[in-house]
């Protein structure tokens, strides 16, 4: 699926599903080098894209996959400033045309599947996330879970306000569920604060998921525009992927009252813990306490659990969720086991009440307005280019996003220009993963084991 949010994303992936197949939302945002990895990866025998967002990756795609386009709606072509679509309603590969031209299926439904996430992990390319199809009972027991986790409950009358991509697993798994209980949904084509508002006062949304960054960018309109619009309506607004500033969640709950509600979790792992307003008012920072078909082990390096308030690597198990592999690596699959448990490399520690505070995000990971983004897929970019001895790529705290990207180099003779470092990566990488700031080093502090010392090199631009 190349789609931005779109209704055809909901019955794609609901149709992929009933067929006992797998739905692989990509990154629109991606170059062609990108998704194209995903593509051949994943071993896709079909490709549905909106029309304005084919062009990126025609070229990629092999003879032997069938290719059905989306035209772009109206709301998504004004959002973006697109022309007109470029494909007929009468063309044969149009999603419409196909689904009025076939009978509904007949066939008894196969065992559910969820969507094949692609995610990097810690390190390198991105990792296709395989589950096997759940049993009915594994379906009611996720349905609980969902439930409890983002506040949306079956029979209940409950509107639902999307604007995260659905090509991130979080926002997929909450717009799916969503549509499974018979929410009401809104989408927003593109994020705006003040649309945002009018959209939740007009449509009398009670449920969101949303990022941090969408918090600071509400917050920062005029207390006239905030005082506007009517959002006592809201119910639950969940928010994870990347660390809210205290004062921005205080700010909100202020605003918004006690919806607020945080989550922990992973592609991987699915939520294990969640911190509502009155825990975040209760305990600043902390990621909440665990669920009850959930358990959290903190371990040392020699896989020994920690005392209560050391720092270990977090390993999470949760009851009765379907196991997955690591499509086309199962070896990176195993690295991450401990028995039952399953880490993703964050680091943390638990309180005497039981919360669990995050010390380190994915090692090394980067979370940038609440996208996930490797340094090492930067660094294997970066060190190829002419004039670029040595590299590391690393977060650094930022106001609006959290964090933003930092390329250190060490260059090979006369350094090369900030501009000229961008024009090389964005060859081959999306433009989130571009470096907004660089720095140049005389030579890149290392370990004994050889590795870059990050942490080193991180603190001389704090």
């Amino acid at each position: 699926l190349y789609l931005r949010n779109d209704f055809e994303f909901f019955e794609a992936s609901l149709a992929a599903s009933r067929l006992g197949a797998y739905a692989t939302p990509v990154n629109w945002h991606f170059t062609a080098d990108e998704a194209g990895y995903i593509l051949r990866d994943s071993g896709a025998r079909a490709v549905i894209a909106h029309t304005d967002l084919f062009a990126t990756i025609a070229a990629t795609v092999p003879p032997d996959v069938a290719v059905l386009l989306v035209p772009t709606p109206p709301e998504i072509r004004g959002a973006y400033g697109l022309p007109d679509n470029p494909a007929g309603e009468r063309d044969p590969r149009v999603w419409e045309a196909l689904v009025e031209a076939n009978d509904p299926l007949s066939d008894p439904p196969r065992p559910a599947r969820a969507s094949m996430i692609y995610t990097s992990g810690t390190t390198g390319r991105p990792k296709g996330v395989r589950r096997g199809p759940a049993t009915p009972q594994q379906v009611a027991a996720n349905a609980a879970r969902m439930g409890v986790t983002f506040g949306l409950k079956p029979g209940g009358p409950s509107v639902v306000l999307m604007n995260g991509p659905m090509y991130h697993s979080a926002p997929n798994a909450y717009g799916m569920f969503a549509m499974r209980i018979s929410a009401d949904i809104v989408l927003q084509p593109r994020f705006d604060p003040e649309e945002l508002l009018a959209l939740i006062e007009r449509h009398r949304v009670t449920n969101m998921h949303i990022v941090p960054t969408m918090f600071v960018r509400l917050l920062r309109l005029p207390e006239a525009v905030r005082r506007r619009y009517d959002v006592s309506s809201l119910r639950s607004v969940v928010h994870g992927a990347a660390p809210c500033p205290p004062e921005v969640k205080r700010a909100m709950i202020e605003w918004w009252g006690p919806v607020i509600v945080e989550y922990y979790g992973s592609t991987e792992s699915s939520v294990p813990t969640i911190a509502t307003s009155a825990d975040f008012l209760r305990k600043p920072g902390s990621v909440g306490r665990v669920l009850p078909d959930s358990a959290i082990k903190i371990l040392d390096e020699a896989g020994n659990e920690v005392p209560q308030g050391a720092v270990g690597e977090i390993y999470i198990h949760v009851d009765g969720l379907t196991d997955f592999t690591y499509h086309n690596a199962p070896d990176k699959r195993r690295e991450i086991g401990h028995g039952k448990f399953v880490t993703v490399g964050d680091a943390g520690y638990f309180d005497a009440d039981g919360y669990l505070y995050l010390t380190d995000r994915k090692r090394d990971m980067v979370i940038s307005g609440g996208v996930n983004i490797y340094p090492a897929e930067i660094e294997m970019a970066l060190i190829g280019m002419p004039g670029v001895k040595d590299c590391a790529v690393f977060g650094l705290p930022d106001t609006e996003f959290g964090e933003c990207l930092c390329a250190c180099i060490q260059p090979d003779g006369a350094p090369p220009t900030a501009d000229a470092i961008r024009a090389f990566l964005g060859q081959t990488l999306a433009k989130f993963k571009l470096p907004r700031r660089i720095e140049f080093v005389d030579a890149m502090p290392r370990e004994d084991s050889g590795k870059i010392f990050k942490r080193k090199l991180r603190e001389r631009f704090l």
